[in-house]
Formats: C-alpha cells, sequence, structure tokens
C-alpha cells in the first residue's frame, strides 16, 4: 500500500508544471508540409513585392500565411491561432501585415515577426521554413 501511495505521489508531483507555455503551446497539430510556390503564376504575384502577403489553403492547421520581407527572405505562418483549441474562431484573418483572429479575445500577430501585436501572449505564430530557389518559394517543416 505505501508503494502505491509513493507511486502515485511521484506520478502527480512530476505531471505538475508551473510552465503554463508547455501546456498552452500545444493546441496546433504538427502537420507536414512541404508546398512549392511558383512566383510566376497570378495566384503568387503578390509574393513578388515586400510586405504582401499571400494565403495558402488546405496547408498546416487552418492554411499558411506568406510573405515576402525583402532581400530574398520569405516567412511562412500557420493561419491557425497557436493561443486557443482549434475552433471556428481560431482561423486568423488577414489585415495588412497583421492576422487576427474572431475569438473572444481578438488575438492579432504580426506577419513579419510572428509575435503578438496587444498584450504579450504564450505563443508566437506556428512558423515554417521559407526559402528561395530561382522563381519558387519551398515551404516546409
Amino acid at each position: 500500500m505505501k508503494k502505491l501511495i509513493l507511486l502515485l505521489s511521484f506520478l502527480i508531483l512530476t505531471t505538475c508544471s508551473n510552465n503554463d507555455r508547455v501546456n498552452t503551446c500545444n493546441f496546433l497539430q504538427n502537420i507536414s508540409v512541404n508546398r512549392t510556390l511558383n512566383l510566376n503564376l497570378p495566384s503568387n504575384n503578390q509574393l513578388l513585392f515586400p510586405l504582401s502577403p499571400v494565403y495558402v489553403a488546405n496547408e498546416g492547421n487552418l492554411g499558411i500565411y506568406v510573405i515576402n520581407l525583402g532581400n530574398n527572405q520569405f516567412k511562412a505562418w500557420d493561419a491557425a491561432d497557436p493561443n486557443h483549441p482549434q475552433e471556428a474562431c481560431s482561423y486568423m484573418e488577414r489585415d495588412g501585415i497583421e492576422v487576427s483572429c474572431d475569438c473572444v479575445d481578438e488575438n492579432k500577430y504580426d506577419l513579419v515577426t510572428g509575435q503578438s501585436r496587444n498584450e504579450p501572449l504564450p505563443c508566437g505564430l506556428k512558423e515554417y521554413r521559407a526559402t528561395l530557389s530561382g522563381n519558387e518559394v519551398i515551404i516546409s517543416n
């Protein structure tokens, strides 16, 4: 009986954590992404200009936003709010270089940095690798 109590006490102590970031940053799934965007196509034409994001559907959790930062540097971010469980309101709409969710707290993020635009939040946007190769932007994780 003492062994059972010790085992249960150990399990409770090791599963409790003061680090809320570990628990709150697990809302998004680790979905494999491997997408190539041809910059010669009209649908990706905006990516030829700095700070003109493009939304790519059917990738990541709720799509991906890709932005040209200039100097052949690109960033790709998941379009799902990382600070919410996935719900209808956690998809983020774009307004310029800012995205925001429709949930009650209306979290806002910067597509250049991936960080919160309003109060500090535990999680920034989920980033994917975005590299320029010739006339294509390759997005992967």
